[in-house]
């Protein structure tokens, strides 16, 4: 059985740690630092086998030379030749295996150019978004479009409904503060941030969430909503789902 565990990294970042059963070779997703990573595997006896890499900022890449140079993983990563150890560059329609699994790529452009997501099929299906979607959230659009990032979001959300989100930062709460003044009637908004905020007081992770969740709660996800767009309607324009998604995403960088 595959599971999935988080490595808290710099101020609040998840790399991401994959294992397989009982073999001590193991994954990990988007290291910006080394040093945690080594720990755990010094710790417990794994050796790195491959880093999958979503996007070329520091905080995912950082911590590459060095486990690279220590550990010599296969590393997968976009297409960016910014990016200093991939082995294999891939994009839009290719796959890779990881700990026995396929995993198929999708690029999701919009936070970066060169972002890609990472998605496997099972029992529960998974998949590693990096900065494209948060849990009640989306990253900020640092090279891309708001027409890109919300077609990006369309590709994930049209993955199975029972798809764990691991996504790259603990940036929950903070995230549904915004949800709910973007959907204030929201009941299941109200509910995550009761679940989210026991979580962080006894220092446990929100993450991974679910697809459908994200779905009743991420207002990013939920444009076509009446009660979003008539809140949104005050900040821009919300004639269409995607004009709504644009103006949720500059009042969010001003939230």
């Amino acid at each position: 059985m595959l599971s999935v565990t988080p490595i808290p990294a710099l101020s609040d970042n998840y790399i991401w740690l994959m294992r397989q059963d009982t073999s001590p070779d193991v994954c990990v997703v988007d290291p910006g630092d080394a040093e945690p990573v080594i720990r755990v595997l010094e710790q417990e006896g794994l050796t790195l086998g491959t880093i999958l890499v979503t996007h070329h900022h520091p905080d995912h890449t950082g911590g590459l030379t060095e486990l690279i140079d220590r550990y010599s993983p296969q590393v997968i990563g976009p297409d960016n030749p910014g990016i200093d150890g991939l082995t294999k560059r891939v994009g839009k329609g290719d796959t890779c295996r990881v700990m026995g699994r396929r995993f198929d790529v999708h690029e999701v452009p919009g936070h970066t150019l060169d972002h890609i997501a990472f998605f496997t099929a099972g029992i529960p299906p998974l998949l590693f978004c990096g900065d494209t979607l948060f849990s009640a959230g989306c990253g900020r659009l640092f090279e891309g479009t708001p027409e890109q990032m919300y077609r990006s979001l369309q590709i994930l959300t049209g993955l199975p409904d029972d798809t764990l989100v691991f996504a790259a930062h603990e940036y929950t709460l903070a995230n549904l503060k915004f949800a709910r003044a973007a959907d204030p009637h929201n009941r299941d908004v109200a509910d995550a941030i009761v679940e989210a905020q026991r979580a962080r007081d006894l220092d446990r992770p929100t993450l991974p969430s679910h697809l459908a969740r994200e779905k009743r709660i991420n207002p990013f996800l939920r444009c076509d909503e009446p009660d979003i767009r008539a809140t949104a309607a005050q900040y821009g324009n919300t004639d269409t789902d995607q004009a709504t998604f644009t103006t949720l995403r500059a009042w969010k960088d001003s939230f």
